[in-house]
């Protein structure tokens, strides 16, 4: 496995943690236990903090001509990562409706 395909299955592992502690999340808030909802949400900025900066350094090796062929195990993480942060950014919306419930 080459160096760009492990950064690749970095992103998704933390990516997807971040998605379910989004999930987690809301599933808190609907019952209505907001403090496990807030630390499932604060989880989830991390994971994907994690998977962010994975991606960081792609784009910086990128910048500085470095970069590898395109794979699509990178396309899917980068899907991966996109669609978890905007669970995580719906998730966020969704706590506070419920806590305004």
């Amino acid at each position: 496995m080459n160096a760009l395909t492990e950064v690749a299955f970095q992103i998704i592992l933390f990516a997807g943690n971040g998605k379910s502690s989004a999930m987690e999340a809301i599933y808190e808030a609907k019952e209505g236990k907001f403090e496990a909802a807030d630390d499932k949400l604060r989880e989830a900025n991390e994971e994907l903090g994690k998977a962010h900066q994975h991606q960081t350094k792609l784009l910086q090796n990128e910048a500085r001509g470095e970069g590898q062929s395109l794979n699509i195990i990178l396309v899917h993480s980068q899907d991966h990562l996109m669609t978890a942060m905007t669970v995580r950014d719906l998730a966020i919306e969704i706590v506070e409706l419920y806590r305004l419930k």
